[in-house]
């Protein structure tokens, strides 16, 4: 049986791979960054292109905006249903003139497609809909069903398409795993540690910065705190199932303006990824009881206030999961030396686990320059990279 699969997967992948490329080249051309350009043109042209390979996609909207765009291919017989996930928008393109070809080109040039978000996550977005449409051919064998779902909104940090699809007024009653196309063809992403993030606001007093009194400056205050943060004991790593150590780093500070006044308000980004060993309350007490010691050392000032804006938890998946091995076994019959990681940065992995759906996270093309200059994305990694998916698709959705 599995021999079969793969037979299906690698022909199917290396049939689709000169319309891969031009998908992948079209979707480049159309400039879709996030909170930058429209996203109109980019849904538009894959609508089409879906609803032409006789598949209906439809808009998912939050606060009258388009977010995403999903279709779903449903099996004939009952089972899981699992979620493709790429992102349509892209990141910025920076110093333009920097650029061998221009951003938006889909310039190829020595088996390399160049172009902002060729790596992520266009090319990506291209296989799964080739994935796809192979499934919806073949939909009277599967046991389950699979959704394409396409993010307009990951680029900007709030992930709403995703958020709208898993936990919006529609959601599905069941997911059984995610596979997010996020690039990188050596590494199937299993796991990432978490983050908190918080914003510190740090008080002091205002007064004129020529006059007689000197009062506390908050960027002085929030200087000293900045120094505390940098000096925390964070836990090493957890062994060998989750190496990456927590992680603290201040991200930004803003305060004050102009020059005659000392400010009364600094406030700091502050950014802590977390492990294992490290999780989300941890981290926030130790964020809280380093706050308050610095407090205590500038009297006549206020209490600084932390607002926490984000917690993703840390997550792996555990052995006996079943869609780690699929797509592990699956990339190994494409020919991929693939091995399984937990990645330092978190992704859209780290938010799905807090809903408790597993997801894989960076199996896909190989790439260079990704959110940089002049990024692109290897072309002949493209079959393999398709048949690896649509193999373990076919895996997870035959009978038990």
């Amino acid at each position: 049986m599995n021999a079969t699969i793969h037979t299906i997967a690698l022909h199917g992948a290396h049939d689709d791979h000169r319309a891969v490329v031009k998908l992948t080249r079209e979707l480049v051309r159309i400039p879709s960054r996030g909170g930058v350009d429209s996203y109109d043109p980019v849904l538009d042209y894959t609508a089409a292109w879906l609803a032409e390979h006789n598949l209906h996609p439809r808009r998912l909207t939050e606060s009258g905006a388009t977010v995403a765009l999903i279709c779903e291919v449903a099996g004939a017989h009952p089972g899981p249903r699992y979620v493709l996930d790429a992102c349509l928008d892209t990141a910025p393109y920076g110093d333009e003139a920097a650029w061998s070809y221009p951003p938006a080109s889909g310039e190829i040039t020595g088996g390399w497609l160049h172009g902002r978000g060729s790596a992520d996550s266009k090319a990506g977005a291209a296989i799964f809909a080739h994935v796809l449409a192979r499934l919806q051919q073949a939909r009277h064998d599967l046991h389950g069903s699979v959704v394409l779902l396409l993010d307009v909104d990951e680029h900007t940090g709030r992930f709403g398409g995703a958020k709208t699809y898993f936990e919006g007024p529609a959601a599905p009653d069941r997911v059984d795993g995610v596979m997010i196309g996020y690039p990188g063809i050596d590494h199937l992403v299993i796991g990432g540690r978490g983050v908190l993030r918080a914003r510190v606001h740090v008080h002091g007093v205002a007064s004129h910065s020529g006059g007689s009194r000197t009062t506390p400056s908050a960027i002085a205050k929030a200087a000293e705190l900045v120094s505390a943060l940098g000096q925390v004991h964070l836990p090493a790593g957890d062994g060998e199932g989750f190496p990456p150590a927590a992680k603290l780093t201040v991200t930004a500070i803003r305060g004050g303006e102009g020059y005659s006044v000392t400010p009364d308000l600094c406030t700091l980004s502050v950014d802590i990824r977390l492990t294992p060993s490290l999780d989300d309350s941890a981290a926030e007490d130790l964020l809280r009881g380093c706050v308050t010691r610095v407090d205590a050392g500038w009297s006549g000032t206020q209490p600084s206030h932390v607002e926490i804006t984000t917690r993703w938890p840390p997550y792996r998946l555990n052995d006996a999961s079943r869609l780690k091995a699929a797509m592990l076994e699956a990339a190994s019959a494409a020919g991929l030396a693939t091995e399984a990681k937990v990645a330092g940065p978190s992704n859209i992995g780290n938010y799905l686990a807090g809903l408790g759906i597993e997801a894989t996270a960076g199996f896909g093309v190989d790439y260079i320059g990704l959110h940089g200059t002049d990024e692109r994305v290897r072309l002949d990694s493209i079959p393999p990279v398709q048949a690896a998916y649509h193999h373990a698709l076919l895996t997870l959705l035959r009978p038990a």
